[in-house]
C-alpha cells in the first residue's frame, strides 16, 4: 500500500476518516452505531485523483475497523467495489455473504 507513512486520522467530531496527502484532505464519511461502522462516502480531491489515495484510505480504514473490533457496513459505492477487488476483507463485514 502506498502512503504507509501517512497516518489515518479518525475525526470523530465530524465522523470522517481523513488522509492528508500533499496538503490535500481525502476522507471517508462514516456513521457508527454500537459495534457497526457504516462507510457512507469516499471523497478524494481532484488534485489527488489517480494516485492511489482512495485505495489507501479505504485500506487504512479497514485496518482501523479490524483493530477496533468493529463490523463494516459498506454503503459507499467505492468501498463496495474495493471489497469486490479485495475479498480477503470480507472478514470485517457485519453480514457475510
Amino acid at each position: 500500500m502506498k502512503y504507509d507513512d501517512i497516518p489515518l486520522v479518525n475525526n470523530e467530531a465530524i465522523h470522517n476518516f481523513e488522509l492528508t496527502v500533499d496538503g490535500y484532505r481525502a476522507f471517508i464519511d462514516y456513521k457508527r452505531k454500537d459495534d457497526k461502522i457504516y462507510l457512507i462516502h469516499t471523497e478524494v480531491p481532484v488534485e489527488l485523483e489517480g494516485k492511489g489515495v482512495a485505495s489507501a484510505i479505504v485500506e487504512k480504514a479497514f485496518t482501523y475497523i479490524e483493530e477496533n473490533h468493529l463490523k463494516l457496513i459498506p454503503l459507499c459505492v467505492y468501498v463496495a467495489s474495493y471489497l469486490k477487488r479485495h475479498p480477503e476483507w470480507s472478514r470485517i463485514l457485519a453480514i457475510h455473504n
